[in-house]
């Protein structure tokens, strides 16, 4: 390799740079015709068939799971299989978005016609504003850019950047217009991390641990008895099913630097008797900020105010939930 760390960084700048400052041009193209298909696709009893060949199929692919994702049925379709038959895909009602830089690839230029006798509404996201694709289109959403990325502007880099980015702003205009909220996100996304954000509640976590607490006068031996074996690093005070605060590890230890003489000592004497408390049914990414917010690592979890539970930090780490 001929090439020093600095230019290869420089190179992956560059290569950045070149592209934000091509695509930046297409805030300008979002126009009437853009609200227009807005409109059509949220009136449509169909679906949204998008289609592309090479790279922009790709681009289409990441589209279609996109508007999936947030409430838009979408299917992909190849055009180099959609005139070998899979034109079947296409039904009656369905919108069919064609995704080409130049517009005029022998697939694309096959297709478009074919499109046009099915009789279903055509949107071009394409390059090229006079070329087979756009002058078949009921709609052109241009995306035209002025270089590649690519030294040789012969790659299609910046190219792809422009259709991703107008992909984007179709599926989040949608959103918007469905008022389409995290709870409906959280349908679709139900595996994983980011569907555990969505719909994981405190309630979930405490009921899987053990429920440790001891009584305001039990003795300090009992009380780091209990911690131990509940493995929470931390228990409650309950007195007459009222919580009256929470004794943590970090207690006991703090406890033990200041004195060595524990005899007499009673829970109420070390407890922190305003303790945090997060209800049963609130999500668990809340229970984390609190946590952060106030640099404590357990939490107790209520229900109409009586003790159900403890959440500890690396519950939720335990679950994906921190970053």
């Amino acid at each position: 390799m001929n090439k020093s760390i600095e230019e290869i960084i420089n190179f992956g700048k560059t290569t950045i740079q070149s592209e934000l400052d091509n695509v930046a041009n297409l805030v300008n193209f979002i126009d009437e015709t853009f609200a227009k298909v807005i409109v059509l696709i949220l009136e449509s009893n169909g679906r949204v068939i998008i289609t592309g060949i090479g790279k922009s199929a790709i681009i289409a692919q990441k589209i279609v799971a996109t508007m999936n994702s947030t409430g838009t049925p979408s299917i992909f379709m190849h055009a180099a299989d959609a005139i070998h038959g899979d034109l079947g895909i296409i039904q009656k009602d369905d919108i069919v978005i064609a995704i080409s830089k130049s517009g005029n690839t022998p697939e694309i230029k096959v297709l478009a016609p074919l499109l046009k006798q099915f009789g279903n509404k055509l949107i071009a996201i394409v390059g090229n504003t006079d070329s087979v694709l756009a002058n078949s289109a009921d709609f052109v959403l241009n995306t035209t850019v002025a270089k590649e990325a690519c030294p040789n502007n012969l790659a299609p880099t910046t190219s792809t950047t422009a259709q991703l980015l107008m992909g984007d702003a179709l599926a989040v205009s949608l959103l918007k217009c469905k008022n389409f909220t995290s709870q409906d996100f959280s349908r679709y996304h139900p595996g994983g991390a980011l569907g555990k954000r969505l719909y994981l509640t405190v309630r979930d976590i405490a009921k899987q641990n053990e429920q440790p607490m001891v009584l305001p006068n039990d003795s300090i031996k009992t009380v780091i008895v209990e911690i131990s074996k509940r493995r929470l690093g931390a228990t409650v005070v309950i007195e007459n099913g009222r919580i009256l605060g929470m004794i943590t590890d970090g207690d006991i230890r703090r406890l033990i630097e200041k004195t060595t003489d524990l005899k007499g000592i009673v829970a109420s004497d070390i407890m922190n008797g305003n303790p945090k408390t997060i209800e049963a049914d609130s999500l668990a990414v809340n229970a984390i900020e609190t946590m952060r917010e106030n640099k404590i690592s357990q939490m107790i979890v209520t229900e109409n105010q009586q003790y159900i539970g403890l959440v500890h930090i690396h519950d939720l780490n335990k679950e994906g939930l921190i970053a």
